[in-house]
């Protein structure tokens, strides 16, 4: 049997526990092939995230908390090191402080919305920027975004604004990198119980509801989001780039 990312290495940000969003794309990109490099965001988060590392033999794993300057750097250089170069790259992290994310966005402060654009977009762009030299034959560039980012949902507040600015950046990002053969792409799940999303307000109720009125009656899970972005890494995916690609089973066309 050939498998789609047979020879392929990827690096994946964003694994926080089993139930992260990354988790499922890990294991997807591991089943299809890739050899993988894994991350973590704090000594907590590693009791949690280096078990599930070796479940997909990742062969690089190393600590990245993206607003600590100098961390994004020293992973791609262990990156360079081991590998000499990379095929694609799942980004799957964001941030807003609470009491920003759980208040008004016109009352979000200042402080608050940076540290929110800087973790949830920017650091996307800087990957990017850092991924680009390894990429010598071309690659793959995955982040995760949410249909918050075209319409109002009630809760997402200032961290519709930040993804959208992140699904622009996106394509951006693929206008500049597209000479060089560089695919960049957003991938937009429904609404998923994660830990992450667990921090909105009434998000149980929101879930039951996103169900009840998608088209296919039932939410996308983190292996449906995991097998889009595996199809995303591979070279069948070779043409398609700037886009931001819906597994929600309909939820986005739903009024």
């Amino acid at each position: 049997m050939v498998l789609p990312l047979e020879g392929k290495k990827g690096l994946v940000v964003g694994i926080a526990d089993k139930h992260s969003i990354a988790w499922g794309c890990a294991r997807a990109l591991h089943a299809a092939g890739a050899e993988l490099a894994v991350t973590w965001l704090n000594d907590k988060a590693r009791h949690y995230v280096e078990p599930l590392a070796d479940q997909v033999r990742a062969t690089i794993m190393s600590q990245l908390d993206v607003s600590q300057p100098g961390q994004m750097e020293h992973l791609f250089e262990l990156i360079t090191t081991h590998w000499g170069r990379l095929d694609f790259v799942l980004h799957s992290i964001a941030f807003a402080p609470a009491a920003d994310l759980h208040d008004r966005v016109v009352n979000c402060s200042p402080e608050g919305f940076a540290k929110a654009m800087d973790v949830s977009c920017h650091s996307f762009i800087r990957m990017a920027r850092l991924a680009q030299p390894l990429m010598k034959n071309g690659g793959s560039l995955i982040t995760m975004s949410y249909v918050g980012a075209d319409e109002v949902v009630s809760n997402y507040g200032m961290m519709g604004p930040v993804k959208a600015a992140l699904e622009a950046s996106v394509r951006y990002l693929a206008s500049d990198l597209g000479p060089a053969g560089i695919r960049v792409n957003a991938v937009s799940p429904g609404p998923l119980a994660t830990r992450a999303a667990s921090g909105l307000n009434c998000f149980e109720e929101f879930l039951t509801d996103a169900a009840r009125r998608s088209p296919l009656r039932r939410l996308a899970n983190i292996d449906d989001v995991g097998d889009l972005c595996s199809f995303l890494a591979s070279d069948a995916s070779s043409v398609i780039t700037g886009n931001t690609l819906y597994v929600d089973a309909g939820y986005h066309i739903v009024a």
